[in-house]
């Protein structure tokens, strides 16, 4: 019993994270601080909804690997790519940024 412990923990740990458990990546505001307060919004914005979709994709990530490792013991859905971690810690970054930036620019929300 004790044999499998290991292997079981192993194969949780290697599965796709909850989104909001996914910290952001630390971007800085250097690469928005040129950029206007109109400018500033409208990337906000677009940003926001990638990260939603980003968020749909890496929870079907998280839910197919929850059923793999169940059915095969295997994480499937990040075994094949479908894990999106990186893309959301960059994506909170870039939104950190663009509000870093904001923030130092005066603008208004």
């Amino acid at each position: 019993m004790k044999y499998l412990i290991l292997p079981c923990i192993l194969l949780a740990s290697a599965c796709a994270k909850e989104a909001d458990q996914i910290a952001a990546a630390n971007i800085g505001p250097n690469p928005y601080l040129g950029v206007s307060c109109k400018q500033l919004g409208e990337t906000e914005l677009q940003l926001a909804q990638n990260l939603e979709v980003l968020t749909a994709a890496q929870k079907s990530a998280a839910s197919g690997d929850a059923v793999g490792v169940i059915l095969l013991g295997m994480p499937l859905s990040s075994m094949s790519g479908n894990d999106k971690e990186t893309d959301i810690a960059i994506t909170k970054g870039k939104i950190q940024a663009v509000q870093s930036a904001k923030l130092k620019r005066g603008c208004a929300n």
